[in-house]
C-alpha cells in the first residue's frame, strides 16, 4: 500500500484546524507572541500557548458550525476545564516559568464570528 493511498484527514478534523489556524492569526494580530501549539499529553492537549505581554496565556479554540447544539463557548465545559488545567500542570513541570497565567477561550462560529473571551475560567 502506498502512501497516496492512505485516507485524507477527517473533514471535522480539517475544520478544527483550520479553525486553530484562524485563532491563530487573530491572537498575532491582536499583539500576542506564540509559544507553542498542541501540546500533547496524557492529561489533554493544549490548542495555543502564547504571551500576552509578561503572561503566558493558555488558549483553548472551539468551533461549531451552528448554535443549534450550544455554542462553541458553551463547550467548554468545567470537565474540560479541568483537563485544560491538568494538561497546564504538565507543560508547566517541563517548562519553567515565573509568568502569571491566565485561561483564554476563542470561539468561532460557522458564520464567522470570533470571540475572545479572556480570563475565561
Amino acid at each position: 500500500m502506498l502512501f497516496t493511498d492512505l485516507k485524507a484527514k477527517a473533514a471535522h478534523l480539517l475544520r478544527g484546524e483550520s479553525a486553530e489556524e484562524q485563532a491563530h492569526r487573530f491572537l498575532i494580530n491582536k499583539g500576542l507572541k506564540p509559544v507553542c501549539r498542541n501540546y500533547r499529553c496524557k492529561q489533554g492537549e493544549l490548542d495555543l500557548i502564547m504571551t500576552d505581554q509578561k503572561t503566558l496565556v493558555i488558549i483553548e479554540v472551539r468551533y461549531r458550525k451552528t448554535d443549534q447544539y450550544g455554542s462553541a463557548l458553551e463547550s467548554v465545559t468545567r470537565a474540560k476545564q479541568s483537563r485544560i488545567i491538568a494538561a497546564t500542570h504538565s507543560y508547566l513541570s517541563s517548562q519553567k516559568t515565573d509568568r502569571p497565567i491566565r485561561f483564554d477561550v476563542v470561539a468561532l462560529s460557522g458564520n464567522g464570528k470570533i470571540e475572545w473571551i479572556q480570563n475565561a475560567f
